[in-house]
């Protein structure tokens, strides 16, 4: 019987050659919250791009909303500042009114300025009434009366033949007639000399044209069945178009 032993040296070579390999395992813990990060991190992104896109989106609304509301502001302020806009506003709130718009043909026989309420802005409530190019007041009390004429008149250079035309002055008057009274008075008037230099005018030229408008507006004490009516001395050279020429009354 053969006997084996080890030696020493048989050991050694043993150990030497024997490789141990060393594996680290990762609890569950840890790669859970690995996983979470990685989608915090996908949810950032993604909610910094849908954030980016909406904000350029939305700027040409906001650009176009903030256009439209400086246009809607300038259209305000312009209206407000017009007094035709300002005396129809406040007469439409009135209880009682009439405002209306003038009118002139050359052709007519009457040769005068016509009141009409039935076109552009004019209106008629309360019981005011239009009657023979008059306005008829409804009720005893007390109301604001005014007027608006605009002329346009052609201004030659300083030729004899047209040196009265250039001086001829425009004038503007609201009449009343009462039956209490049982004739007619001048409520208001104004004149304006047609033509002439000022100071903001340092010259005309032939065919240049001179604009200008009389303005009338007061508080009466009116009657019931009054009749007001305006006298224009140049009706001709009238501006008629719309808000130019005006006449109305409003109770206070």
């Amino acid at each position: 019987m053969v006997a084996y032993t080890t030696a020493p040296g048989d050991v050694e070579i043993g150990l030497e050659e024997r490789t141990v390999v060393m594996v680290e395992k990762k609890s569950s813990t840890q790669r859970i919250w690995t996983v979470s990060g990685a989608i915090l991190i996908v949810a950032l992104c993604f909610g910094g791009v849908l954030l980016f896109a909406w904000h350029w989106s939305g700027k040409p609304e906001i650009m176009t909303q903030s256009g439209q509301t400086e246009a809607l502001i300038e259209k305000d302020t312009a209206e407000k500042t017009d007094p035709h806009y300002t005396l129809k506003r406040i007469s439409s709130k009135a209880k009682a009114a009439i405002h209306l718009e003038g009118s002139y043909d050359d052709e007519s026989l009457t040769a005068k300025l016509e009141w009409k309420d039935g076109q552009g802005q004019a209106f008629a409530q309360g019981g005011f009434r239009l009657a023979n190019n008059q306005i008829v007041i409804p009720q005893t009390g007390l109301y604001f009366v005014y007027s608006q004429a605009s002329f346009r008149v052609s201004c030659d250079d300083g030729e004899e033949e047209s040196a009265g035309k250039r001086l001829t002055p425009l004038s503007h008057r609201i009449w009343s007639y009462s039956d209490s009274i049982g004739n007619k008075a001048s409520l208001m008037s104004a004149v304006r000399s047609a033509c002439q230099n000022t100071a903001q005018e340092d010259s005309y030229r032939s065919g240049q044209g001179w604009y200008n408008a009389i303005y009338l507006g007061a508080v009466f004490q009116l009657n019931r069945g009054d009749k007001l009516w305006t006298e224009t001395n140049q009706p001709s050279q009238l501006e008629t178009d719309e808000g130019k020429t005006f006449f109305g009354v409003f109770a206070l």
